[in-house]
């Protein structure tokens, strides 16, 4: 399906000129988003939001693979070079079915992110926390073990984070609090590392930081995910020319107003004019 639809996009214009496709079951994912503007400020970006199916983390193995070929397709249509899953939970069912049928590279926040706890935990005991869906998956502890067998991880799903950052309570007592419940059995099994297992996450990093104070270090998966990227284009040959600024052009599949303006203001983001399309069902 996706063979013919690429190597025309192929043709038609030149691949480093080409954007870098970039998708989310919703809109939590513009945190990768925003660390690959400030990593890559010359690559053009599509992203897309799933915002008519989300959330990712309750529906089946099975879905999540059909729900990210089908967003994938709808990036490699508009003729992004590479695609980036900024999903936990997409990264973790749908990337190996993606690995299998894009014929452009693929990646997502799960091995950056493990990469990067294996490389800062310094008494091997890693925190992992994520949504429901993500934590059971399990992808992050088999991420961290093929890496480092003896790294010891404790998950915890923190179901109440997401809602609270799409309230835009980032600043708040009541997220403070919810903080401190999920965080308190983490921090007393002895972590020193935590990886932020959702890409909602990264905007609590000034709330998780007052609880946790300096002796655990937080893993951004976002800001992992993005030198990943880097990697990748180099890697592939396909990086954009430096010297001109890139661009984010962002498009949902049903429209959602409430978590962008948050993000918009916490990151930083100008994501100007938000397009809607339709998922084209796979298959």
């Amino acid at each position: 399906m996706h063979s013919d639809a690429t190597s025309s996009d192929r043709d038609a214009s030149p691949q480093p000129k080409r954007p870098i496709g970039v998708f989310d079951s919703g809109i939590g994912g513009l945190t990768v988003a925003a660390a690959l503007r400030a990593l890559l400020p010359h690559e053009d970006i599509f992203y897309i939001g799933d915002t008519a199916r989300v959330p990712y983390g309750g529906k089946s193995q099975a879905t999540i693979e059909r729900y990210s070929v089908e967003i994938a397709g709808l990036l490699l249509a508009s003729g992004a070079k590479m695609i980036v899953v900024a999903c936990n939970t997409a990264s973790a069912f749908g990337i190996p079915r993606l690995e299998k049928t894009v014929a452009e590279p693929v990646t997502g926040v799960i091995v950056p992110g493990a990469r990067a706890a294996v490389a800062s935990t310094r008494n091997g005991h890693v925190g992992v926390i994520g949504t429901r869906g993500t934590i059971r998956s399990g992808a992050y502890e088999r991420a961290i073990r093929a890496l480092a067998p003896e790294v010891r991880v404790t998950s915890r799903a923190c179901p109440m984070l997401v809602p609270a950052v799409e309230e835009g309570w980032l600043d708040d007592p009541i997220t403070d609090s919810i903080c401190a419940r999920y965080l308190e059995e983490l921090v007393a099994s002895g972590i020193d590392t935590l990886v932020l297992g959702c890409t909602h996450y990264p905007l609590l990093k000034p709330a998780l930081a007052r609880y946790l104070g300096g002796g655990i270090r937080l893993v951004d998966s976002a800001e992992n995910c993005a030198v990943a990227v880097r990697n990748l284009l180099v890697e592939n040959r396909i990086a954009a020319p430096e010297g001109c600024p890139g661009k984010l052009q962002v498009a949902l599949t049903d429209p959602s107003d409430g978590f962008l303006r948050v993000a918009e203001r916490a990151l930083g983001l100008a994501v100007g004019d938000v397009a809607l399309l339709a998922v084209k069902t796979a298959g």
